[in-house]
């Protein structure tokens, strides 16, 4: 499970590009978010590479990918090509503009198209049936109101409850998964906030969990809420970054977290898949948020179709997304509106969609006695999509 002493030397190289990328962005298109959102080395020994243009970050990224290909270790081989190219083309679409089908294919590297109608359906079949089980009646949209309705935790009650199921969720991810290296009074607290672009938000180098109050929130979406920002969701990824890179068991780039690129789905599928990896689906109102999750992130990945690949107008796509919501009201909508419109932020709404199967596959294939190496190697390195299923080859 150790990486060479190449590799992690070239994770540095990597840190220093990307953070050189994300200087000559936010310099020349004013974006204050940037393309790496984290960075767990800030004052310390990372810094960024010159590049007083992108012509310049082209051929630095360049010489990187034809490094990568010689690095001894089958999988950041795979990862480090991904990356460099997702890198490729961000270049590519701040120096001369990159079409939407592109951005997905080339950013993030999944199928430059919406979730099928067909798999939607599928997902409110399933949805109808979980309901019907539960004793709803009526239409879907019925009984997914009921449902909400009946679960809904009123607004003022909302931050005690997620910090309560916060609370479980660091006991559970011990107790299930592995120790936390921290104390629990290292862990997130709990902001209520409006009028964002986000159902919630890991503000890790704050330790504050940013919560979206205008949805519905239920307490099953607060539970998945719990563990996709905390534990063993961001909050874990961050803090085993950390202890791992200064162990010396993980690269320099694991400390960034950067949007639009290889890594963004597993990023956002190792904490949809959390529930699964803490086996904390505890009944029907549990599996009703699972199927809601999924939907959703499906038909967000269709809303931004619409908006940038049909051009359709805003108002349009919004009225079209209140059509098929089913959950979450119109705060849903209007925080899903904000993030699809945003021009640098609009294709990382297909992460969602596609992280966490991949994730999910890659925890179910390993053998119960080899959890804790591949959750080293899960933590400790960088993965796109291909590289997570690459836990094998770390064993041969």
């Amino acid at each position: 499970m150790t990486l060479s002493a190449t590799t992690l030397t070239f994770g540095s190289r990597v840190a220093s590009a990307l953070l050189g990328l994300d200087q000559l962005f936010r310099t020349e298109s004013g974006d204050d978010d940037g393309l790496v959102v984290v960075n767990l080395g800030a004052g310390g020994h990372l810094h960024p590479a010159p590049f007083a243009t992108y012509r310049e970050a082209r051929s630095a990224f360049g010489e990187l990918g034809r490094a990568a290909d010689s690095l001894p270790e089958p999988d950041r081989r795979v990862y480090y090509a991904d990356l460099i190219e997702s890198s490729q083309a961000f270049i590519d679409w701040r120096d001369g503009g990159l079409p939407f089908e592109a951005q997905l294919s080339r950013f993030l590297h999944v199928p430059a198209a919406p979730v099928a109608d067909s798999e939607l359906d599928a997902l409110r079949g399933v949805l109808r049936d979980q309901l019907t089980r539960l004793g709803y009646q009526g239409s879907l949209a019925t009984q997914a109101s009921e449902w909400e309705t009946r679960n809904r935790v009123a607004p003022e009650d909302v931050p005690a409850e997620l910090a309560r199921l916060l609370d479980a969720a660091w006991d559970r991810t011990e107790a299930t998964l592995l120790p936390i290296p921290a104390a629990k009074s290292d862990g997130m607290r709990v902001a209520g906030v409006s009028g964002v672009a986000f159902n919630a938000r890991c503000n890790y180098l704050e330790r504050t969990v940013e919560l979206n109050t205008d949805p519905t929130l239920t307490r099953a979406g607060l539970k998945h809420l719990a563990v996709h920002e905390g534990y063993p969701g961001h909050y874990l990824q961050f803090k085993l970054r950390q202890t791992l890179y200064q162990q010396g068991r993980s690269p320099a780039d694991g400390l960034l977290s950067v949007v639009n690129t290889a890594s963004s789905s597993v990023f956002e599928g190792i904490a949809d898949a959390g529930m699964t990896m803490i086996d904390w689906h505890d009944g029907g109102d549990d599996a009703v948020q699972a199927t809601a999750t999924r939907y959703r992130s499906g038909i967000a990945t269709g809303a931004a179709w619409r908006l940038h690949a049909l051009k359709w107008s805003p108002g349009r796509v919004a009225d079209w997304l209140r059509s098929v919501t089913l959950l979450g009201g119109e705060g849903w909508v209007a925080n899903r509106m904000a993030f699809i419109s945003a021009p640098a932020r609009a294709a990382l709404i297909w992460s969602y969609w596609w992280g966490e199967p991949a994730v999910t596959a890659a925890w179910k294939a390993v053998a119960v006695e080899d959890r804790p190496d591949f959750l080293e190697f899960l933590h400790g390195r960088m993965h796109s999509n291909r590289s997570v299923a690459m836990f094998g080859s770390t064993k041969a």
